[in-house]
């Protein structure tokens, strides 16, 4: 009985950092990314654009994820918020993701 408490308490950790996680991936996205991929500004692919997407995703999150933090292209570091932490980035990049598969 006492294993099964311990696996329900861990999936509703799980769940609710994954909740949390995505959260703030939306949050730094509106506060920070949508001026671009909400726009296309600067040829940014758009939120929820899967065409656009596609073979970005392709590249696997470790690329996307340095692309958001270092800068690529037309994108500043971080989106030229010096201010987000690394993790607030790649929050960002996984709500963009997960929305635009």
């Amino acid at each position: 009985m006492k294993k099964v408490l311990v696996i329900t308490a861990g999936l509703a950790m799980l769940a609710a950092t994954s909740t949390v996680f995505a959260d703030a991936g939306e949050k730094t996205y509106k506060m920070a990314c949508f001026a671009c991929h909400g726009t296309g500004a600067a040829g940014a692919p758009k939120f929820g654009d899967k065409a656009a997407w596609a073979p970005r995703i392709k590249q696997g999150m470790a690329t996307l994820d340095e692309h958001a933090i270092k800068g690529f292209k037309a994108m500043p570091a971080k989106g030229g918020r010096s201010d987000l932490s690394d993790a607030d980035v790649k929050a960002a990049v996984a709500y963009m993701v997960k929305n635009s598969q």
